[in-house]
């Protein structure tokens, strides 16, 4: 599936090495406001060869939108996006063409497909986020008429963990540090790893503010569950929790519940999330990304026909993928909340007879 969401849904198309990447955004209630300039500097944020902490690759990711917009505001038809490709480098790739990379989706892809593009991983490419980043532009631009933000940043290093949480300060950081007391750790951390010819995991934390109660359709599309997945669709996601996530399991009951007020909750172990329906509360999700698999490192593989062999790879790859991934993550969500805005529009009765009766 190429796919995502119900009522704002988004598709992607292209690969790492085609000729353009893109997508088509359906489920844009017309007249939305559409800012391009706005996109643009969202996809700026994600673009690589920036600086040494991310690939050489040097990619302008120029957007240019082909239909669903007339005179700076969406028309309720579909929005289509797309980025041309201008430094791509095929011939890095041609020494592995028979050969499967250790940690990508060369091997899998192979075997379900048959065939597979293996210049930069064609279409399980980190690549093709860049479109997602347009997409969660525009469900951003949605979000905004209602007071709600997405905000994310680095989380962890490797070992080297925020202790203090700024997402302001995330926005300017080179890898979107959350903490200015330890972000040149995480860098001298990526660094090392880098000039070892290898790479480095970490976590980054998205925070999504002025979220309604009642977002979220249970049973099958709770707002977790939701967001979960879209969290672990992106490249080299291992791992998500919401709100206390993994540590609710070291507690007791009488330690993890959430004591109402009349203004709210007192904590936030739920991470904004009772039920699979938001309550009101901060959403707070924490993505762990492997690290980036792309090292350049002797390797041992095996080939198309099953022969053992050792691979060293070439290219430009990120010594520290959660970095850019975080901006990537901030988009699935804003996607995510986006089209739980539209679903829930229609659970209630007076809701729809708000719309039809006036």
């Amino acid at each position: 599936m190429n796919s995502f969401g119900i009522r704002f849904r988004f598709t992607t198309f292209g690969e790492s090495h085609g000729k353009a990447i893109g997508c088509v955004v359906d489920g844009v209630p017309a007249g939305l406001p559409i800012d391009e300039e706005f996109i643009q500097t969202e996809l700026q944020r994600r673009r690589p060869g920036k600086n040494r902490f991310t690939t050489a690759r040097k990619e302008q990711d120029k957007v240019e939108i082909l239909s669903g917009i007339f005179e700076g505001k969406a028309t309720g038809t579909p929005i289509a996006m797309v980025i041309f490709n201008k430094d791509q480098k095929s011939k890095d790739y041609s020494n592995i063409k028979d050969i499967f990379r250790p940690g990508h989706a060369d091997f899998t892809y192979f075997h379900k497909y048959g065939i597979r593009d293996y210049r930069g991983g064609g279409r399980s490419s980190a690549r093709e986020t860049a479109s997602r980043v347009a997409a969660g532009a525009i469900a951003k631009l949605l979000l905004k008429e209602f007071g709600i933000e997405v905000f994310a940043g680095v989380y962890r290093v490797g070992e080297v963990e925020a202790k203090r949480l700024d997402f302001s300060y995330a926005k300017e950081s080179e890898i979107f540090a959350l903490d200015p007391q330890v972000e040149e750790m995480q860098k001298e951390v990526i660094l090392k790893a880098k000039e070892e010819f290898d790479s480095v995991g970490g976590s980054v934390l998205v925070k999504i503010t002025g979220v309604p109660i009642g977002l979220g359709e249970p049973i099958y599309y709770k707002l977790d569950a939701i967001l979960a997945e879209a969290m672990m669709s992106i490249n080299a996601v291992k791992g998500v929790e919401i709100g206390s996530g993994i540590e609710a399991s070291f507690l007791k009951g009488s330690q993890h519940n959430d004591p109402l007020f009349k203004n709210g909750f007192k904590t936030n172990n739920a991470g904004g999330i009772l039920g699979g329906i938001s309550n009101g509360e901060e959403i707070i999700v924490k993505v762990h990304f492997k690290p980036t698999p792309s090292i350049f490192r002797s390797q041992e593989s095996i080939d198309i026909y099953n022969n053992e062999v050792e691979v060293k790879l070439k290219g430009r790859h990120d010594p520290f993928v959660a970095a850019r991934g975080g901006v990537v993550a901030e988009a699935m969500a804003a996607l995510v909340i986006a089209d739980m805005l539209l679903l829930n529009a229609t659970s209630r009765l007076e809701s729809l007879k708000r719309v039809y009766n006036g």
